[in-house]
């Protein structure tokens, strides 16, 4: 049978294979193309999506791609960058002026069928820094964006349509779980203005999965990388399910950057699944602190992590005489694009398992990933139909190089660190608030608009204004001051003035502090029933003396999410926060306790 088809054309935005992910989820098949692919292999589609990018501009001399695409009589709806490029292209204007990033508000100022079914105002996500300014000839303006507490235009032209050509453009991303009308959108797109049939289903996932493995396996011996969390847990029971035990090893690799006895509850639980006889588990603690020392720098910490996972990798192949095993990874979705693992990604963080050892592994083809289209939502599901029970499934996410990117590192104040120009920046932004911004000489990894942004935190101190002011506070600080990217709200009620670094770096030490004090967060979560209503909760240690006390600026950070592309910090309760920032502030070491509030983007869940 011949589907129905809708084209998705990948331009290197985060969130491109969402795009496809949430067409499928509506029974219709996406296709993820190239935007270089000739025009003719596009004949055929009901209908086209163009993606955003990390291209600066849409007027980027890298950004040429065959436009003529959006000539054809096919349906076309752009989406950030892709919204810029339908504008240009129809005549309109795009200029780099004020930047958006989380949530805004969609006020609504013309009908059209791709609004159908949508309220007057609608919550939506912004993540760009170009905006079209000008229309050109038969499009109009379906709506304007604003700030979530002021009705004013801040941005026009946040939706676009020429209903002719049936052209359409939202600067915002409807595809991400924080467009909560974004499923309306893509459907009044897709069925009612493309036409196209529910006529694709998902099927059986794990007999399609499996037969892809075994096709790309043959006869040879698969070493699955096995850190016991969601992704290389299914990804285990897949290989298993394709190739049986005999093709099968598992690798545990205590690499010494778990938390608390996590080593032996993941030997445990993959025991208790029946994956015991395959897996062989090491202590290679002193090759990764050996591999860390001395690094402060974010993405070198995470390239030495990943070769260090190789290395062990190969020797412990040697040592079970299946030297030349395939390299098994349950690599998701969100780590290849994130380590610009696309034509036309940015790097924001090279993800352990896309380190250039890797990737020269993948080349020869000695990698087998069977999860790398998904995200963790869909790994969850699949999970369920290879038989995890929910305390698995729902088990929180923990990040491949594990606490040794929860130490922030600095071994010198940054030289593009300029406190006086940020405070006063910050500061009349915060009048009237009863808070106070300070700004902190470090720096901590974000995304603004598909592009790597390695900027500074600002520690907001004062009376708690309430959770909802407080966020919105934050999100309106990281859109109007340039060079910060991540703001904190200080616990633990002590309201520093000053902060000074504290040069450090990755070691037992301080491993060792913060696998105490995550446990001490961990349990409190989980005393308070916060485990399940919760994505992730990362704490962080960041080497910081406030007024003279401590060393560690320990900062907590709990998100909600669905797919780890984007997130909104969570709230926890004043009790479990009074209890967490009490038990915390009793470590002498601990110079002060802080929330972060920032949303993603711009920062991003992990501090680096």
């Amino acid at each position: 049978m011949k589907h129905d088809r809708i084209a998705v054309l990948d331009f290197g935005g985060q969130y491109v294979h969402l795009i496809a992910t949430k067409i499928r989820a509506l029974g219709v098949y996406a296709e993820i193309r190239d935007p270089d692919d000739t025009l003719d292999s596009f004949h055929g589609y009901k209908g086209i999506i163009l993606s955003g990018s990390p291209a600066l501009s849409a007027h980027d001399e890298d950004a040429g791609w065959t436009r003529e695409i959006m000539d054809l009589d096919i349906p076309v709806l752009g989406f950030c960058f892709g919204h810029q490029e339908l504008a240009k292209h129809g005549g309109g204007s795009v200029e780099h002026t004020r930047r958006e990033y989380g949530a805004a508000l969609l006020h609504r100022v013309t009908e059209s069928p791709l609004l159908h079914g949508l309220a007057p105002e609608e919550t939506v996500w912004m993540s760009h820094g170009d905006t079209v300014t000008r229309l050109g000839e038969g499009f109009v303006e379906l709506g304007y964006s604003s700030s979530a507490d002021n009705k004013a235009a801040d941005h026009r032209y946040a939706a676009i349509a020429h209903e002719k050509r049936r052209h359409y453009g939202l600067q915002f991303h409807p595809e991400v779980d924080d467009t909560p009308c974004g499923e309306q959108l893509l459907r009044n797109f897709v069925f009612d203005i493309c036409g196209a049939r529910q006529d694709w289903t998902v099927g059986d996932q794990v007999a399609e999965r499996a037969a892809a493995i075994r096709q790309q396996v043959g006869n040879k011996v698969v070493l699955l990388l096995a850190s016991g969390g969601v992704d290389s847990t299914v990804a285990a029971l897949l290989f298993k399910e394709a190739l049986g035990t005999e093709q099968l090893k598992l690798l545990h690799i205590d690499n010494g950057l778990m938390r608390k006895n996590e080593s032996a509850e993941v030997v445990a639980s993959l025991t208790e699944i029946g994956l015991g006889p395959s897996l062989h588990h090491v202590d290679a603690t002193e090759d990764f602190l050996a591999a860390l020392q001395g690094l402060t720098d974010p993405e070198e910490k995470r390239r030495a992590i990943g070769d260090t996972f190789v290395a062990v990798f190969e020797r412990e192949a040697r040592k079970l005489d299946i030297a030349h095993a395939l390299l098994g990874q349950g690599t998701i979705y969100p780590d290849t694009i994130e380590s610009g693992g696309t034509k036309r990604a940015d790097v924001i963080k090279t993800h352990h398992n896309r380190v250039a050892v890797i990737q020269e592994m993948m080349r020869q083809g000695r990698v087998v990933e069977p999860l790398q289209d998904l995200y963790k939502t869909e790994v969850r599901e699949l999970g369920r139909a290879l038989g995890l029970n929910l305390a698995q499934i729902q088990r929180h996410p923990f990040p491949g190089p594990g606490l040794g990117i929860r130490l922030a590192a600095e071994s010198s104040v940054p030289s593009d660190f300029d406190a006086k120009s940020i405070h006063n920046a910050v500061a009349p932004l915060l009048a009237g608030t009863g808070l106070r911004g300070l700004p902190l000489p470090v720096r901590s990894v974000g995304v603004k608009a598909d592009l790597r942004s390695y900027e500074h935190p600002v520690l907001l101190t004062g009376e708690d204004p309430g959770w909802d002011r407080l966020t919105a506070i934050a999100t309106d600080l990281v859109k109007a001051v340039p060079g910060i990217n991540r703001c904190l709200y200080e616990l633990s009620r002590r309201r520093p003035g000053e902060a000074c670094l504290v040069p450090a770096s990755v070691t037992r030490g301080r491993l060792d502090l913060l696998r105490d004090l995550d446990q001490i967060v961990m349990d409190a979560l989980e005393r308070h029933q916060l485990m399940t209503t919760i994505w992730q909760c990362p704490t962080v240690l960041v080497p910081l003396r406030l007024d003279g006390r401590g060393s560690e600026l320990v900062v907590i950070r709990p998100v909600h999410s669905e797919r780890a592309m984007t997130a909104r910090p969570a709230w926890i309760g004043a009790e479990c926060a009074a209890e967490i920032t009490e038990a915390l502030m009793a470590f002498h070491a601990v110079a002060g306790v802080a929330i972060d509030i920032t949303t993603k983007p711009p920062a991003t869940i992990e501090w680096e």
